[in-house]
């Protein structure tokens, strides 16, 4: 926030109090400036109607100031705008010092309190001629709780290739920062000002690592789910395979219990038992379980050896 003032106007001007009576420009209707510096003002115990307000845009604020209309205008803008470097430099014009920035940023959570340089404006010249205390109102930029975390993300890093070189009143890596916010501030967000860019987007596209990365919680999901299932699986592909050998042995065995207890003859029982053998020709296994379905058609043979052995005479 600058407040510039023609000189004439004041005589060492110090408090906000001094603007009571003055004719200042508080910042166009409708952008954030007029409802800032409001609070500036409440904060000082002075009432807007205690100035000769006007709202003006900035060009027509900056030449009515030169032209001796105003006593002083406010603005909300970049130290590299070229209205604020010509006002540093222009004879006759000063600028404000918040000598309690601190204290304003203690009371509004979204102000900080910055340092101008002094010659940062022109180092030949001496402009400014020492540091100045000023204070900076927090940029937020700020999306719906429903945005894709991926926005989020590349949001984040934009601002950062943006923002995070030096300037008038910032060191290089100070912006964009996590501090300040009057907002929750995104995981993702806070995620990437904690740690920097995930690891897989140093080396990988963005689409790509932020695919693997959103893919962890479902493959760690899924790798739960497999390792219950992977002990569980083996027994089971086992039962399958081996019922379709044992499920015969109950057939085998009734034609044995109907040889025994002569419910009917031999020559019947051979021609259930050829049935069972061709069924059991058909059956197909996997070569690790070879073995009981040729130890199947074993005892196949067996009962088949007992049907054609003479009936012993009572």
């Amino acid at each position: 926030m600058w407040i510039f003032y023609r000189a004439a106007s004041f005589k060492d001007f110090t408090t906000l109090g001094q603007l009571r009576g003055k004719r200042v420009n508080i910042g166009e209707r409708g952008s954030g400036t007029p409802g800032l510096f409001v609070r500036l003002l409440r904060a000082n115990q002075i009432e807007r109607d205690e100035l000769q307000r006007m709202l003006l845009g900035e060009t027509d604020a900056v030449v009515n100031l030169l032209d001796g209309k105003l006593d002083a205008i406010v603005l909300v803008s970049a130290p590299e705008a070229s209205m604020v470097q010509m006002l540093l430099q222009t004879p006759g014009i000063r600028l404000y010092e918040f000598a309690s920035a601190e204290a304003y940023a203690r009371r509004y959570r979204y102000i900080s309190p910055v340092m101008l340089p002094r010659g940062v404006a022109n180092i030949s010249l001496d402009v400014p001629p020492r540091d100045l205390q000023l204070i900076a109102p927090t940029t937020s930029l700020v999306a719906r709780e429903d945005t894709h975390p991926a926005v989020i993300e590349l949001f984040v890093q934009a601002a950062t290739r943006i923002h995070n070189g030096p300037g008038w009143i910032a060191r290089a890596g100070q912006f964009p920062s996590a501090a300040g916010n009057e907002f929750p501030l995104a995981k993702d967000a806070e995620r990437y000002y904690r740690t920097g860019p995930p690891l897989l987007q140093r080396y990988l596209p963005f689409w790509l690592a932020n695919l693997i990365d959103r893919m962890w919680v479902a493959l760690f999901s899924i790798v739960a789910v497999l390792i219950p299932l992977s002990r569980l699986v083996p027994p089971l592909y086992r039962f399958r395979v081996r019922s379709r050998i044992f499920r015969w042995y109950r057939n085998l065995r009734l034609i044995e219990y109907e040889l025994e207890e002569r419910e009917r003859t031999p020559p019947e029982l051979l021609a259930a038992l050829d049935k069972l053998e061709a069924r059991v020709a058909s059956i197909t296994v996997p070569l690790a379980y070879a073995d009981e379905l040729y130890a199947l058609r074993q005892h196949i043979d067996l009962v088949r050896a007992r049907l054609r052995a003479p009936v012993p005479q009572a």
